[in-house]
């Protein structure tokens, strides 16, 4: 069976209808836009259950050619509560991204957003972009063990942990997560 067109419609008028409507959406995303240098292409909370750490990983991709000696200067909420945790990486013109990483973390706490700010500054200091955004852990602290699991370069495991596979000692003092907020 044929399907029919309404009286006045022809094929190359919704064609053309169709292509201006695929255009707009087209516009409604964020490409990056004029003068923005990165983009976020990823953010992540790493749970590293072998050195029983966490940290917020973000990763950055250019969208224009990088200067010389511009720098990313990533601003993390901290989870614990106080100051947040400032991290500054070089960004190198000929790397395809740029990745800040926060130090350790503790009280991280599954569903939260926490706020990420970042900077891109030039190498006279000037601030040529700012970026903010969330992350949210899938995960809370909890899954980490007490200590790492192993000791050096070489996974020698933790004597601390003998007897413990799970990583978790019998009254280990737990971080203090008071100020979280």
């Amino acid at each position: 069976m044929r399907s029919r067109m309404p009286r006045g419609f022809s094929p190359a008028l919704v064609a053309g209808a169709m292509l201006i409507a695929a255009a707009a959406l087209g516009a409604c995303r964020d490409t990056g836009g004029e003068g923005k240098l990165f983009e976020v292409s990823g953010k992540i909370f790493v749970f590293n259950y072998r050195l029983a750490r966490a940290t917020y990983v973000v990763t950055l991709r250019p969208l224009q050619p990088m200067g010389e000696g511009q720098v990313a200067v990533a601003s993390f909420q901290n989870p614990a509560g106080g100051a947040p945790l400032v991290v500054e990486q070089k960004v190198w013109p000929k790397l395809d991204k740029v990745s800040l990483e926060s130090p350790a973390l503790t009280c991280i706490v599954k569903n939260k957003p926490y706020a990420i700010a970042i900077s891109i500054k030039g190498a006279d200091g000037t601030v040529l972009q700012k970026i903010d955004t969330t992350l949210m852990s899938t995960e809370d602290q909890s899954i980490l063990p007490d200590r790492p699991l192993v000791m050096d370069q070489l996974y020698t495991p933790n004597p601390d942990l003998a007897g413990h596979p799970d990583g978790k000692l019998p009254g280990e003092p737990k971080p203090d997560c008071s100020k979280a907020g």
